[in-house]
C-alpha cells in the first residue's frame, strides 16, 4: 500500500512498504528541470545535480563517497526537462545513514568556486560526449526544433555559453530560490520501519517556504533540422504531435508505439529491417511532458538507402492510419506492456521512481491494479482513432544527423 504524508510546509512524502525485501530506495525529488530555467541560466539544474556531490559544510566529496560505500549503499542522481532526483539504495539497516548523507547534500552543499570551475569542465566534456553520440544528438536536435522558443526545447546540459556565466554563488542562489517545500517530494520504497519515515519527515519540517518558478507552456510545432556530421551512418528521426504525460490516452499511446516499433515483432522492424534489410536499428517512442509531447520513429542507415527506408516507414504509418491494428496485435501488445510494467515494480528503485512521477503527474501514485485496468481498457478502435488523430504528415517533424541529403529531398520523400 502506498501512503502519503504532507508536512505543514508543503513537503510531500510517499512511502510504500515491501516487507519481503531487505533493501530500501530513498529519492529526493525537486520539480525543477531545464524547462524551469531562465534562458541565460540554461543547464543550471543539471549543474546543481553534479555539485551536490562535491562537498558540504561538514563533508568533503571524498567523505560523502566513503559514507555511502561504508554502508554498502548505491547513490546517484539525474536531471530531466521537468525535475531532478537524488537517490540512494541501501539495506534497511542503513536507511538513516543514507538519509543523513542525502539531506546533508540537499541542504548544506558548499558550491565552492574552485569545485564549480572544475565541474564546469566535466560538464563541458559531457556535452562533447553527447555531440559524439549521434543517436542521442538527433533526438535532442529534434526536440529543440519542435519546441524552439520554449524553455522545454532547451538542452538539459546547457551550452558552453550559458555554463561559463554560472558561478558558485549563482548555484547557491538558485537552490535557495527554487528548491522549496512546494516542489520537493520524498519517495521511499522497500523495507523500513514507521520510525524511519518519522525521522525523515523531521529532517524536512524546518525547510523554509518559498515560491518555485512555474513552467512556461509548451506547444508542439512542426520542424525540420539537419546536421552535417562525418560519420558512417545517417541517424534519422521522424516525429508527430503526441500527448501530455498525464493524458487519458497514455495507455493507447504506449500500445500504438509498441505495435509500430516496440520490438522485433513490430511492424516497422519487420518491414524495414527483416523484409528489406535496410537498417540494423529501428524503433518508435513517445516523449511526454506535463503539457505536451511527441511521437517519434528513429532509425540509422547508410545515405544510399535512407530514402528507400523513409518511404517504407511512411507507407507503414499511412497503412496504420488507414487500417489500424488487428486484434491479435492489440492483445499481444497489451500483455507485453502489462508484463513489463508489473515486472519493473519488483525493483524497489523502480517503485520509488514510479510513485514520485505519478504523484507529480496525477496528484497520486498509481497502484498495480490501476495499471492493469488502464492496459485492459485498450481497444483496437481506441488505438486506431489515436493514430488517425496524431499521425498527420502535415504536422510531421524531421531530424537528421550525418552525411545528410538536401532538405527538399527529405520533404519530397516524406510529404510528397
Amino acid at each position: 500500500m502506498i501512503e502519503k504524508m504532507t508536512l505543514k510546509n508543503g513537503v510531500r512524502i510517499l512511502y510504500e512498504q515491501a516487507p519481503s525485501v531487505r533493501s530500501c530506495s530513498l529519492g529526493l525529488w525537486v520539480e525543477s528541470g531545464s524547462r524551469h530555467e531562465p534562458a541565460q541560466l540554461n543547464g543550471i539544474s543539471h549543474f546543481i545535480e553534479h555539485m551536490l556531490f562535491k562537498g558540504t559544510e561538514s563533508r568533503t566529496a571524498a567523505q560523502l563517497a566513503e559514507g555511502f560505500d561504508a554502508i554498502g549503499g548505491q547513490v546517484n542522481a539525474f536531471t530531466t526537462k521537468e525535475n531532478t532526483c537524488f537517490y540512494a539504495r541501501t539495506l534497511d539497516t542503513h536507511i538513516q545513514e543514507a538519509a543523513d548523507l542525502l539531506c546533508d547534500m540537499y541542504f548544506h552543499s558548499r558550491f565552492g568556486q574552485q569545485e564549480t570551475d572544475l565541474e564546469r569542465g566535466v560538464i563541458l566534456e559531457e556535452i562533447g560526449m553527447y555531440e559524439d553520440t549521434p543517436d542521442d544528438l538527433v533526438v535532442e536536435r529534434l526536440s529543440s526544433a519542435i519546441y524552439s522558443g520554449c524553455p522545454l526545447g532547451r538542452p538539459i546540459l546547457g551550452t558552453k555559453e550559458t555554463l561559463e556565466d554560472i558561478q558558485g554563488q549563482t548555484l547557491a542562489d538558485y537552490v535557495a530560490r527554487c528548491y522549496t517545500p512546494a516542489n520537493t517530494l520524498i519517495s521511499v520504497a522497500g523495507s523500513f520501519a514507521p520510525t524511519d519515515i518519522e525521522k525523515i519527515a523531521a529532517r524536512f519540517e524546518g525547510m523554509p517556504a518559498g515560491q518555485p518558478p512555474a513552467a512556461q507552456p509548451a506547444v508542439y510545432a512542426p520542424a525540420l533540422t539537419l546536421k552535417e556530421k562525418d560519420i558512417e551512418q545517417n541517424h534519422l528521426c521522424i516525429a508527430f504531435p503526441g500527448i501530455a504525460a498525464g493524458s487519458e490516452d497514455r495507455y493507447r499511446m504506449q500500445a500504438m508505439s509498441n505495435i509500430l516499433g516496440g520490438g522485433m515483432s513490430s511492424r516497422l522492424f519487420q518491414r524495414v529491417r527483416e523484409e528489406s534489410g535496410l537498417c540494423y536499428s529501428i524503433y518508435s517512442f513517445s516523449s511526454s511532458y506535463l503539457d505536451s509531447g511527441y511521437f517519434g520513429v528513429y532509425t540509422a542507415l547508410g545515405r544510399q538507402t535512407e530514402m528507400q527506408a523513409l518511404s517504407l516507414i511512411r507507407q507503414e504509418l499511412a497503412r496504420f492510419v488507414e487500417q489500424g491494428p488487428d486484434q491479435q496485435e492489440v492483445a499481444r501488445t497489451v500483455e507485453q506492456l502489462k508484463s513489463s510494467a508489473l515486472m519493473s515494480l519488483e525493483s524497489m528503485n523502480s517503485r520509488m521512481t514510479a510513485n514520485a512521477r505519478n504523484e507529480y503527474l496525477y496528484g497520486r501514485p498509481l497502484t498495480a491494479e490501476d495499471i492493469i485496468r488502464g492496459y485492459d481498457a485498450v481497444t483496437r478502435e481506441g488505438v486506431h482513432q489515436l493514430a488517425q488523430r496524431l499521425l498527420d504528415f502535415g504536422q510531421m517533424s524531421f531530424s537528421a544527423v550525418g552525411q545528410v541529403s538536401k532538405e527538399s529531398e527529405y520533404k519530397d520523400c516524406l510529404i510528397g
